[in-house]
């Protein structure tokens, strides 16, 4: 400003009323301070004048490197978040940049709330952060703090329905590892097996959210028995990355899937529906999550003492040709 004011031969008093566009100058002068600003490339820093209200405007949001499902996410809260002229800071972690460091990162940046897509941090925790400024949480339900998630029991429950109806009875759960969201969909998965009489037949192998969970358990099922492998008809997958390393690993080895094995992940990613993969899964709504994540920071900056929401948003099954009858 102090250039701007030197090139137009005012004062920079003068240069900050007319950028504030305040009363004070003819415009004869905001002419000359405007083309001086122009000429010399000027623009006025927007986050430093909100930052002197008292306000960012800007959200934060955890997410993690190489996850397809919260890039969908984050498409979703740019969109919602910049229809409310909020904008968007982006933080991850990744293997050598873990989930606290991650969000001081976004809280040193002067992010006025936080969108955490599946945070792995215990309970006390995150509700701890968020008696420290606005946060909502995507993916898991968290006591006393803004939760949007999809009711990801129901979504296991249904998918597992969908394998019982189609004539399975050895279906494999290949879990999510030790998250939240990965104890409601072995939960799912259990109480659909449980309540069509095969609670004896439930078999959970440890997984994670990746493709390469997903190889390891199909080697794991490959190798069966001393007698020799005796594979599941259907295997469910605690989301897609999971599944189609899953289902590559079983195709290269010879598995006619769905002719000998059904598989079936969660999310519905995009990779699902390309035509060699074809996946049978469980959509979740990113655009409605989103929405709700957004609609939930605006509540809570406009009224900090209202009561915490849990939206729960329902599960759509998506029947794809990696399933099949059981044979």
């Amino acid at each position: 400003m102090s250039d701007v004011a030197e090139r137009a031969g005012v004062s920079r008093a003068l240069v900050s009323i007319v950028f504030r566009d305040r009363p004070g100058a003819s415009d004869a002068t905001r002419a000359r301070v405007l083309a001086a600003a122009d000429e010399l490339g000027y623009t006025p820093d927007s986050a430093a004048r909100l930052l002197a209200r008292g306000r960012s405007r800007t959200i934060g949001v955890l997410t993690t490197v190489g996850e397809p499902f919260e890039a969908s996410l984050i498409e979703g809260v740019y969109a919602e978040a910049g229809h409310h002229g909020y904008g968007v800071l982006l933080s991850a972690r990744t293997p050598g940049h873990d989930e606290q460091t991650a969000v001081d990162e976004l809280l040193a940046h002067r992010c006025e709330a936080l969108v955490l897509l599946g945070p792995e941090a215990p309970e006390a925790e995150l509700t701890a952060l968020a008696q420290r400024t606005v946060l909502v949480v995507v993916g898991r339900g968290v006591r006393g703090v803004d939760s949007v998630r999809t009711d990801d029991e129901a979504g296991l429950r249904g998918l597992t329905e969908h394998l019982i109806a189609a004539g399975h009875r050895r279906i494999t759960h290949v879990d999510g590892g030790p998250g939240a969201n990965a104890a409601a969909r072995r939960d799912g998965y259990t109480a659909a097996m449980t309540a069509a009489g095969l609670g004896g037949q439930v078999h959970v192998l440890p997984g994670a959210y990746d493709e390469e969970a997903g190889i390891a358990a199909a080697h794991r099922l490959l190798a069966g028995g001393a007698g020799g492998p005796v594979l599941p008809t259907a295997v469910v997958a605690g989301n897609d990355r999971c599944a189609v390393g899953l289902l590559d690993t079983l195709r290269r080895s010879g598995v006619d899937v769905p002719g000998r094995m059904s598989v079936a992940g969660y999310n519905d990613d995009r990779v699902s529906r390309l035509a060699h993969v074809d996946l049978t899964t469980v959509r979740q709504d990113a655009a409605a999550l989103a929405r709700g994540a957004v609609d939930a920071v605006r509540a809570r900056l406009d009224d900090p003492a209202t009561e915490p929401v849990d939206l729960v948003l329902d599960p759509h099954l998506v029947v794809r040709g990696s399933t099949g009858p059981a044979h």
